[in-house]
Protein backbone atom coordinates (compact mmCIF):
# COMPACT_ATOMS: atom_id res chain seq x y z
CA UNK A 1 0.00 0.00 0.00
CA UNK A 2 1.39 3.38 -0.86
CA UNK A 3 3.02 5.58 1.90
CA UNK A 4 0.51 8.15 1.35
CA UNK A 5 -2.56 6.26 1.09
CA UNK A 6 -1.23 4.40 4.74
CA UNK A 7 -1.13 8.16 6.30
CA UNK A 8 -4.56 8.75 5.15
CA UNK A 9 -5.64 5.78 6.65
CA UNK A 10 -3.95 6.50 9.86
CA UNK A 11 -5.47 10.04 10.27
CA UNK A 12 -8.90 9.00 9.52
CA UNK A 13 -8.61 6.08 12.20
CA UNK A 14 -7.97 8.62 14.88
CA UNK A 15 -10.20 11.14 13.70
CA UNK A 16 -12.92 8.57 14.17
CA UNK A 17 -11.57 7.60 17.04
CA UNK A 18 -11.78 11.08 18.06
CA UNK A 19 -15.45 11.98 16.58
CA UNK A 20 -16.57 8.95 17.86
CA UNK A 21 -15.62 9.90 21.52
CA UNK A 22 -17.10 13.15 21.64
CA UNK A 23 -20.28 11.77 19.60
CA UNK A 24 -20.73 9.46 22.67
CA UNK A 25 -19.98 11.68 25.17
CA UNK A 26 -23.81 12.52 25.61
CA UNK A 27 -24.09 8.05 27.09
CA UNK A 28 -21.44 9.24 30.29
CA UNK A 29 -24.21 8.98 32.15
CA UNK A 30 -23.26 5.80 34.11
CA UNK A 31 -24.69 2.29 33.04
CA UNK A 32 -24.12 0.78 36.95
CA UNK A 33 -25.44 0.49 40.39
CA UNK A 34 -25.53 3.62 42.16
CA UNK A 35 -23.61 1.92 44.79
CA UNK A 36 -20.15 0.70 42.38
CA UNK A 37 -17.65 2.88 41.47
CA UNK A 38 -15.99 1.35 38.08
CA UNK A 39 -12.20 1.72 38.13
CA UNK A 40 -10.64 1.70 34.72
CA UNK A 41 -6.92 -0.09 34.79
CA UNK A 42 -3.77 -0.61 32.11
CA UNK A 43 -0.98 -2.89 32.57
CA UNK A 44 1.07 0.67 32.12
CA UNK A 45 4.18 0.93 34.79
CA UNK A 46 2.83 4.13 35.00
CA UNK A 47 0.39 3.08 37.39
CA UNK A 48 1.93 1.16 39.78
CA UNK A 49 0.67 2.06 43.21
CA UNK A 50 -2.48 2.16 41.60
CA UNK A 51 -1.89 -2.02 40.97
CA UNK A 52 -0.36 -2.02 44.99
CA UNK A 53 -3.37 -0.31 46.14
CA UNK A 54 -5.65 -2.81 44.56
CA UNK A 55 -3.31 -5.54 45.27
CA UNK A 56 -3.47 -4.70 49.12
CA UNK A 57 -7.58 -3.76 49.16
CA UNK A 58 -6.85 -0.54 49.82
CA UNK A 59 -9.67 1.56 47.95
CA UNK A 60 -11.89 -1.18 48.72
CA UNK A 61 -11.56 -1.51 53.05
CA UNK A 62 -11.52 2.84 52.58
CA UNK A 63 -14.54 2.51 50.73
CA UNK A 64 -16.33 0.04 52.77
CA UNK A 65 -18.10 3.43 54.74
CA UNK A 66 -19.37 4.29 52.11
CA UNK A 67 -20.77 1.19 51.20
CA UNK A 68 -19.67 1.11 47.67
CA UNK A 69 -18.27 -2.06 45.55
CA UNK A 70 -15.20 -1.56 43.60
CA UNK A 71 -15.11 -3.03 40.15
CA UNK A 72 -11.50 -3.28 38.65
CA UNK A 73 -11.71 -2.59 34.70
CA UNK A 74 -8.64 -3.87 32.76
CA UNK A 75 -8.09 -2.61 29.50
CA UNK A 76 -4.78 -2.98 27.48
CA UNK A 77 -4.19 0.76 26.35
CA UNK A 78 -5.72 4.45 27.09
CA UNK A 79 -7.78 4.38 23.33
CA UNK A 80 -10.28 1.95 24.53
CA UNK A 81 -10.51 2.79 27.90
CA UNK A 82 -11.60 6.72 27.05
CA UNK A 83 -14.58 4.72 25.02
CA UNK A 84 -15.41 3.51 28.16
CA UNK A 85 -15.62 6.64 30.45
CA UNK A 86 -17.11 8.21 27.44
CA UNK A 87 -19.84 5.78 27.20
CA UNK A 88 -20.33 5.94 31.58
CA UNK A 89 -19.06 2.15 31.77
CA UNK A 90 -15.96 3.68 33.64
CA UNK A 91 -15.91 6.31 36.32
CA UNK A 92 -12.20 6.97 36.85
CA UNK A 93 -9.02 5.91 34.66
CA UNK A 94 -5.30 6.23 34.69
CA UNK A 95 -4.09 6.73 30.88
CA UNK A 96 -1.21 8.44 28.83
CA UNK A 97 -1.35 12.05 27.20
CA UNK A 98 -2.96 11.36 24.27
CA UNK A 99 -5.85 9.60 25.79
CA UNK A 100 -6.10 12.40 28.07
CA UNK A 101 -6.17 15.11 25.87
CA UNK A 102 -8.90 13.62 23.85
CA UNK A 103 -11.10 12.33 26.86
CA UNK A 104 -10.71 15.26 28.41
CA UNK A 105 -11.43 17.69 25.10
CA UNK A 106 -14.54 20.19 25.54
CA UNK A 107 -17.96 18.66 25.47
CA UNK A 108 -16.73 15.16 26.73
CA UNK A 109 -17.35 15.57 30.77
CA UNK A 110 -14.31 14.43 31.44
CA UNK A 111 -11.53 15.82 33.98
CA UNK A 112 -8.50 15.25 34.96
CA UNK A 113 -7.84 14.93 38.93
CA UNK A 114 -4.41 13.89 39.66
CA UNK A 115 -0.89 13.44 37.44
CA UNK A 116 -0.08 9.58 37.83
CA UNK A 117 3.31 9.40 37.23
CA UNK A 118 5.78 11.53 34.48
CA UNK A 119 8.56 9.39 33.00
CA UNK A 120 9.75 9.88 29.73
CA UNK A 121 12.32 6.78 29.26
CA UNK A 122 9.13 4.62 29.79
CA UNK A 123 8.52 5.23 26.45
CA UNK A 124 10.77 3.98 24.12
CA UNK A 125 11.26 2.84 20.30
CA UNK A 126 12.26 -0.19 19.33
CA UNK A 127 14.17 -2.31 16.92
CA UNK A 128 15.83 -5.67 16.00
CA UNK A 129 18.61 -5.89 17.36
CA UNK A 130 21.22 -6.10 14.26
CA UNK A 131 18.95 -3.63 12.56
CA UNK A 132 20.95 -1.28 10.56
CA UNK A 133 18.79 1.34 12.00
CA UNK A 134 20.49 3.74 14.28
CA UNK A 135 19.05 7.28 14.45
CA UNK A 136 15.95 8.95 13.30
CA UNK A 137 17.00 9.53 9.87
CA UNK A 138 17.49 6.25 9.00
CA UNK A 139 13.63 5.68 9.54
CA UNK A 140 12.64 7.16 6.70
CA UNK A 141 10.28 5.18 4.33
CA UNK A 142 10.42 2.50 7.28
CA UNK A 143 7.34 0.62 8.72
CA UNK A 144 6.99 2.10 12.43
CA UNK A 145 4.28 0.51 14.58
CA UNK A 146 2.12 1.55 17.66
CA UNK A 147 -1.05 1.97 19.17
CA UNK A 148 -2.91 4.99 17.46
CA UNK A 149 -3.45 7.35 19.97
CA UNK A 150 -1.42 6.73 22.61
CA UNK A 151 1.53 8.79 24.19
CA UNK A 152 3.77 6.24 21.87
CA UNK A 153 2.09 7.39 18.94
CA UNK A 154 3.07 10.80 20.19
CA UNK A 155 6.62 9.71 20.64
CA UNK A 156 7.23 8.87 17.13
CA UNK A 157 6.15 12.26 15.57
CA UNK A 158 8.73 13.94 18.40
CA UNK A 159 11.51 11.71 17.62
CA UNK A 160 11.09 11.81 14.26
CA UNK A 161 11.37 15.97 14.43
CA UNK A 162 14.53 15.29 15.31
CA UNK A 163 15.56 14.73 12.07
CA UNK A 164 13.69 16.99 10.46
CA UNK A 165 11.27 13.95 9.67
CA UNK A 166 7.25 13.71 9.97
CA UNK A 167 4.91 10.86 9.94
CA UNK A 168 4.87 11.73 6.36
CA UNK A 169 8.10 10.34 6.21
CA UNK A 170 7.09 6.51 7.38
CA UNK A 171 4.34 4.36 7.23
CA UNK A 172 2.69 3.96 10.39
CA UNK A 173 1.59 0.56 11.33
CA UNK A 174 -1.42 0.27 13.89
CA UNK A 175 -1.20 -2.11 16.23
CA UNK A 176 -2.23 -3.72 19.84
CA UNK A 177 0.49 -3.85 22.17
CA UNK A 178 -0.15 -7.17 22.96
CA UNK A 179 0.77 -7.85 19.13
CA UNK A 180 4.23 -5.94 18.87
CA UNK A 181 7.31 -8.10 19.96
CA UNK A 182 5.47 -10.44 16.65
CA UNK A 183 5.02 -7.92 14.62
CA UNK A 184 9.22 -6.78 15.46
CA UNK A 185 9.96 -10.19 15.28
CA UNK A 186 8.13 -11.33 11.79
CA UNK A 187 9.41 -8.33 10.23
CA UNK A 188 6.15 -6.88 10.10
CA UNK A 189 7.79 -3.68 11.03
CA UNK A 190 11.42 -2.11 11.42
CA UNK A 191 10.03 -0.56 14.13
CA UNK A 192 8.11 -0.36 17.19
CA UNK A 193 6.54 3.02 19.92
CA UNK A 194 5.64 1.38 23.22
CA UNK A 195 5.48 2.06 27.07
CA UNK A 196 6.89 0.21 30.00
CA UNK A 197 6.99 -2.87 31.13
CA UNK A 198 7.38 -3.70 27.50
CA UNK A 199 10.32 -1.95 26.46
CA UNK A 200 12.00 -3.68 30.11
CA UNK A 201 10.81 -6.96 28.60
CA UNK A 202 11.24 -6.76 25.13
CA UNK A 203 14.62 -5.10 25.04
CA UNK A 204 15.44 -8.16 28.01
CA UNK A 205 14.96 -10.63 25.30
CA UNK A 206 18.42 -10.12 23.79
CA UNK A 207 16.92 -9.89 20.34
CA UNK A 208 14.96 -6.40 20.49
CA UNK A 209 17.15 -3.16 21.45
CA UNK A 210 16.36 0.39 22.54
CA UNK A 211 16.63 3.04 19.57
CA UNK A 212 15.76 5.56 21.67
CA UNK A 213 13.83 6.72 24.50
CA UNK A 214 11.68 9.20 25.73
CA UNK A 215 14.11 11.94 27.20
CA UNK A 216 16.14 12.14 23.62
CA UNK A 217 13.05 13.64 21.54
CA UNK A 218 11.60 15.97 24.62
CA UNK A 219 8.26 13.82 25.54
CA UNK A 220 7.38 14.24 28.74
CA UNK A 221 5.67 11.44 29.82
CA UNK A 222 2.66 12.54 31.17
CA UNK A 223 0.31 9.99 33.06
CA UNK A 224 -3.08 11.20 34.76
CA UNK A 225 -5.74 10.39 36.60
CA UNK A 226 -9.25 11.03 35.07
CA UNK A 227 -12.82 11.56 36.08
CA UNK A 228 -16.49 11.56 34.22
CA UNK A 229 -17.68 14.81 35.29
CA UNK A 230 -20.76 13.40 36.78
CA UNK A 231 -19.31 10.72 39.10
CA UNK A 232 -16.84 13.17 40.76
CA UNK A 233 -19.88 15.77 41.11
CA UNK A 234 -22.28 12.90 42.67
CA UNK A 235 -19.78 11.29 44.83
CA UNK A 236 -16.70 13.32 45.43
CA UNK A 237 -15.85 11.64 48.57
CA UNK A 238 -15.29 8.85 46.50
CA UNK A 239 -13.29 10.15 44.19
CA UNK A 240 -10.93 11.60 47.14
CA UNK A 241 -11.01 8.39 49.00
CA UNK A 242 -9.36 6.42 45.64
CA UNK A 243 -6.47 9.50 45.25
CA UNK A 244 -5.62 8.98 48.79
CA UNK A 245 -5.04 5.59 48.69
CA UNK A 246 -2.94 6.49 45.34
CA UNK A 247 -1.01 8.56 47.28
CA UNK A 248 -0.71 6.59 50.05
CA UNK A 249 0.68 3.88 47.38
CA UNK A 250 3.03 6.36 45.99
CA UNK A 251 4.59 6.99 49.63
CA UNK A 252 4.92 3.29 50.67
CA UNK A 253 7.09 2.77 47.21
CA UNK A 254 10.55 3.07 48.63
CA UNK A 255 9.82 0.64 51.59
CA UNK A 256 7.23 -1.68 49.40
CA UNK A 257 7.71 -5.53 50.79
CA UNK A 258 8.76 -8.28 48.87
CA UNK A 259 5.75 -10.30 48.84
CA UNK A 260 3.97 -6.66 46.81
CA UNK A 261 6.86 -6.24 44.68
CA UNK A 262 6.25 -10.16 43.44
CA UNK A 263 2.83 -9.72 43.19
CA UNK A 264 3.50 -6.22 40.83
CA UNK A 265 6.21 -8.46 38.72
CA UNK A 266 3.63 -11.02 38.32
CA UNK A 267 1.19 -8.63 37.28
CA UNK A 268 2.95 -6.97 34.55
CA UNK A 269 4.91 -10.01 33.23
CA UNK A 270 8.25 -9.08 34.60
CA UNK A 271 11.08 -9.92 36.80
CA UNK A 272 11.51 -8.77 40.43
CA UNK A 273 14.59 -6.84 39.38
CA UNK A 274 13.25 -5.89 36.29
CA UNK A 275 10.18 -4.28 38.21
CA UNK A 276 12.63 -2.40 40.84
CA UNK A 277 14.64 -0.77 37.56
CA UNK A 278 11.17 0.22 35.94
CA UNK A 279 9.80 1.70 38.93
CA UNK A 280 12.90 3.77 39.43
CA UNK A 281 12.44 5.81 35.87
CA UNK A 282 8.86 7.00 37.54
CA UNK A 283 8.32 10.07 39.19
CA UNK A 284 5.21 8.87 41.10
CA UNK A 285 3.08 12.04 41.81
CA UNK A 286 -0.62 13.05 42.58
CA UNK A 287 -0.27 17.15 42.51
CA UNK A 288 -1.17 18.81 38.94
CA UNK A 289 1.86 20.99 37.90
CA UNK A 290 2.11 23.96 35.55
CA UNK A 291 4.73 22.06 34.36
CA UNK A 292 2.36 18.92 33.69
CA UNK A 293 -0.09 21.75 31.78
CA UNK A 294 2.67 22.83 29.60
CA UNK A 295 3.27 19.31 28.60
CA UNK A 296 -0.05 18.56 28.44
CA UNK A 297 -1.46 21.55 25.82
CA UNK A 298 2.05 20.58 23.94
CA UNK A 299 0.67 17.02 22.99
CA UNK A 300 -2.82 19.11 22.02
CA UNK A 301 -0.26 21.46 19.67
CA UNK A 302 1.19 17.95 18.36
CA UNK A 303 -2.22 16.54 16.99
CA UNK A 304 -3.59 19.65 15.56
CA UNK A 305 -0.43 19.58 13.61
CA UNK A 306 -0.32 16.47 12.65
CA UNK A 307 -4.03 17.26 11.73
CA UNK A 308 -5.32 13.80 13.99
CA UNK A 309 -7.42 15.86 15.98
CA UNK A 310 -9.43 19.03 15.31
CA UNK A 311 -9.89 20.64 18.69
CA UNK A 312 -7.42 23.73 19.70
CA UNK A 313 -7.71 23.80 23.75
CA UNK A 314 -6.02 24.44 26.41
CA UNK A 315 -6.30 21.39 28.88
CA UNK A 316 -6.67 23.96 31.84
CA UNK A 317 -10.23 24.02 30.93
CA UNK A 318 -10.28 20.17 32.08
CA UNK A 319 -8.33 20.32 35.16
CA UNK A 320 -10.24 19.38 38.55
CA UNK A 321 -7.65 20.34 41.66
CA UNK A 322 -10.72 19.66 44.37
CA UNK A 323 -9.94 15.76 45.10
CA UNK A 324 -6.99 16.24 46.10
CA UNK A 325 -5.09 19.00 48.31
CA UNK A 326 -1.61 18.74 49.62
CA UNK A 327 -1.27 18.19 53.56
Amino acid sequence: MPKKVNRIISILSIIILCLGQSACSFQGVGKHDDKEVHIAIQPSAAFVPLYIAKEKGWIEDALKEYNIKVVWQEFESGPPMTDSLLAGDSDIGVIGDVPTVTVCAPGNDVSVIAIAAQAADSYAILVPYESKIRKAENLKGKKVATTYGSTAHNMIEKYLNTAGLTINDIELVNTTVGDTQAILEKGLADAISIWEPNVTRLAGTGDIRILASGSECGLAGINTIVVRDKYGKDHPEIVTAILAQYKRAVDGLPKMDAATLTALSDELKVTPGQMKRIIAKFKYTITITDEDIAALNDTIRFLNDSKIFRKDYDISESVDRSFYKED
